[in-house]
Parts: C-alpha cells; sequence; structure tokens
C-alpha cells in the first residue's frame, strides 16, 4: 500500500482561533468524530480590520457559532464560502449568516434532493435544506481587502464539491477533497471516482504552496501528498481485481479482505468506497457486471 504522509497531530483549543498566517485563522469545532478526526475547520480570512470571509462555517452547534462570532468580533464579515454540502461543513451557515448579515456562496443545494436516493449519511450527513445566496462557478472569484478567493471546481467527494484558491497566499482551502489525516470518502451515487482522480490531476497541475483542510492539520507539501493519494486509489483498483481474480464477487465480500486492518465500524464507509471504485471500473472496461453497477451486483473481471 502506498505510503500517504498522513498528519495526525496538530495543535490546536476547541472554540479559540489559531493565528495561522497574517490573513488566515482557524476555529474548530467540537464535532469530533470517524470521519470529521477532531472536529470541523472554519477558516477566517483577512486582515484584522476586515472586512473577512468565512470558510465553512460548520455545523449547527452555538457553540461554535459563538465562538466564531467572538472570533470575528465587531469586525465586517462579507462573504461566506461553503466547499460542500455535508451537514459538518455547512450545516450552520444560515445561522451565522443572519448573526454577521454576510451572503452564503456555494456552487448550490445539495445534489441530489431526495435523501432515500442519496448515500448513507456518515456522521452529520447531508444538508438537504441548504441553500446559497449566490451561486459559484469554477473559476470564479470574490475579492475583499488584501484577499482574493477563487472557486476551484474539485468534484468526486461530492459533484458540487469547490476548493478555494487564497492568491495572496498561494493556498488552497481543500474542505474534504484532499484531508491530512485520512483519504476522502467517496460515496455513490454523487461521489464519483473517476471525477475524483481527475480532480486530483487538477490539484497537479497547480501551482498551490499550501493547502487547509476543513479537518485536520495543513498539508505543507502538497504535490507529493496528493501524488501518493492519487497512488492509493490506483493500489485499491488493483486489490479489487485481485479480489475478483479471487472469486469475490460482491461488495460485502470484498470489503473486508481489503480494510481488514481497520476498525470494522468504517467498513460501511469502506464499502461505499469499494462500490466508486467497480462504478468507474466497469465505467472504463475493466469489470463487468449485470445491469448497472449496484451494492449488490455480483462483479466479474471483464473477458
Amino acid at each position: 500500500m502506498a505510503a500517504i504522509p498522513f498528519v495526525k497531530e496538530f495543535p490546536f483549543e476547541y472554540g479559540v482561533p489559531s493565528r495561522l498566517t497574517p490573513l488566515i485563522r482557524r476555529v474548530v469545532a467540537k464535532n469530533p468524530g470517524p470521519f470529521t478526526y477532531t472536529g470541523s475547520g472554519t477558516y477566517i480570512v483577512g486582515r484584522d480590520e476586515g472586512p473577512l470571509a468565512v470558510i465553512d462555517p460548520g455545523p449547527m452547534n452555538e457553540a461554535h457559532l459563538d465562538a466564531l462570532a467572538a472570533a470575528v468580533g465587531k469586525k465586517p464579515v462579507s462573504d461566506i464560502f461553503v466547499t460542500h454540502t455535508h451537514c459538518d461543513h455547512c450545516g450552520g451557515a444560515r445561522r451565522f449568516a443572519e448573526r454577521v448579515g454576510a451572503p452564503i456562496r456555494a456552487m448550490g443545494p445539495h445534489p441530489i434532493a431526495d435523501r432515500k436516493r442519496d448515500a448513507p449519511a456518515l456522521d452529520e450527513g447531508a444538508d438537504y435544506a441548504f441553500r446559497p445566496d449566490f451561486v459559484l462557478k469554477d473559476g470564479d472569484a470574490v475579492s475583499g481587502s488584501g484577499w482574493t478567493l477563487e472557486a476551484v471546481w474539485t468534484p468526486g467527494h461530492l459533484s458540487n464539491h469547490l476548493c478555494y484558491a487564497l492568491r495572496e497566499e498561494k493556498a488552497l482551502f481543500t474542505g474534504d477533497h484532499v484531508m491530512g489525516w485520512a483519504t476522502s470518502v467517496v460515496a455513490p451515487p454523487d461521489g464519483d471516482m473517476g471525477d475524483y482522480l481527475q480532480s486530483l490531476d487538477r490539484l497537479l497541475s497547480r501551482d498551490d504552496a499550501v493547502y487547509y483542510p476543513t479537518h485536520g492539520a495543513p498539508i505543507l507539501k502538497p504535490k507529493a501528498f496528493v501524488r501518493a493519494v492519487k497512488a492509493h486509489r490506483r493500489i485499491r483498483d488493483g486489490q479489487i481485481l485481485d479480489q475478483l481474480k479471487k472469486g469475490r464477487t460482491r461488495i460485502r465480500e470484498i470489503t473486508p479482505e481489503m480494510y481488514a486492518d481497520i476498525d470494522k465500524r468504517l467498513h460501511g464507509a469502506a464499502a461505499l468506497n469499494v462500490y466508486a471504485h467497480l462504478i468507474r471500473l466497469v465505467r472504463i472496461g475493466s469489470v463487468r457486471c449485470d445491469g448497472p453497477p449496484a451494492m449488490e451486483s455480483a462483479y466479474r473481471l471483464a473477458d
């Protein structure tokens, strides 16, 4: 297995703003979990006098929203940016927007309106009620005093996932697309492994100097990290093909073999990743199944 240079340790205190750079502060919400790690990190961007931008206000957690309001103080907030529509990123966005009087910018509402058709919720799940005030598309840029944030479309984890590039510091806020502590879950039907790999390639074509994920520590060597994540995904492809050669044809048979070294409580999420890999392998002609790929399908190697 490719060695991803994870960063597990970083200094923080819940609810207390940490100064990361002259333009960036971070406040971590107390919502730790198997998919949020230590909790959701909200980034406050801008000069001390404002106006400020806020990225991923986090969950609907009053203590966290109070901490954000205290960190902002009397300085104006001009814009709130959301990377994607999972509750640990945007659940508190509307409440925070009302408190500071700023608009919310994101790519749109959650891509799948009917939760019965969506992937099963992991931790806090999707925010089906989320609606931005302004819809962003790839390449849109918003500027404030001393900062410019550009939307970088990175589908894969979700089809409406945006990263945000802070031009002044060559920094990229990566949401859940790339995280320093673990690999991202790609959960169909909206999560797409082919899109995810292409989005990794897009990051490799950029010259960002540092990544700031919503969960966990900054990534200080971003290209090496992304190359390792991409290699890891390719190895997972190979492991799936190997399991099919051994006669294990269903996701419920493949997952415990491939993920024997992780907590069994995470096997549900791991199975979704296997499913995403299989959908892509069927799409490119390496694997076949009868009918559209599904969680319960029987898969086989292509002839």
